[in-house]
């Protein structure tokens, strides 16, 4: 549609409604047909438009890493899209966030933060993530917060993976201290 390739950012629908009617309809049924993305009421944007925002987000945040739901989307581990970017960032550090996009910060100590991260590119942009095992660990580590469904799709599509690593994914649940929990969802699933 003509209104998302002029610009580099989202599409509000009340830009629309200001092009005319026509416009506004034109931005629902993109919607409605999954050519766009409505992140949020009245707000949206084309899957290359949400890769370029992790760009921004990096300008935002240097030394963040992507992490949880935003690392599990660029990995296809879930098929859900994160409502905002799962960003880790050393404890005790002071950020400043934009009102837009939604950013979640996760401050985490210094001796576990940079364990599993790698660049990736991302629309050609290059962006700090977790690897796809750490990204595994944190799901069964954080999954009384983002839920056991979430957590055993992660696990789930990681033991469906042809390239998968056990002995690095049992390195980094040790060092997160989730070498049980891991253990016992490995045992149901193989």
């Amino acid at each position: 549609m003509d209104t998302t390739k002029n610009r580099s950012r989202f599409v509000t629908s009340s830009e629309a409604k200001e092009k005319g009617r026509g416009s506004y309809y034109k931005i629902l049924e993109d919607a409605r047909q999954g050519n766009m993305v409505c992140i949020r009421r009245g707000v949206y944007a084309t899957m290359e438009q949400l890769a370029d925002t992790m760009i921004d987000l990096e300008v935002v945040i240097p030394d963040g890493i992507l992490c949880l739901f935003s690392a599990w989307n660029i990995h296809g581990l879930t098929t859900s899209l994160p409502q905002a970017y799962h960003v880790a960032i050393k404890r005790g550090r002071k950020i400043r966030l934009p009102e837009y996009p939604p950013i979640a910060l996760h401050f985490l100590t210094e001796s576990i933060l940079e364990l599993g991260t790698e660049e990736k590119f991302v629309s050609g942009y290059k962006v700090k993530v977790y690897n796809v095992e750490r990204s595994v660990c944190d799901a069964i580590k954080y999954r009384n917060k983002v839920g056991i469904d979430v957590c055993s799709e992660v696990v789930n599509s990681y033991l469906a993976l042809p390239n998968r690593n056990l002995t690095l994914l049992m390195d980094y649940a040790n060092k997160l201290r989730v070498t049980k929990t891991l253990e016992k969802y490995l045992e149901i699933k193989l």
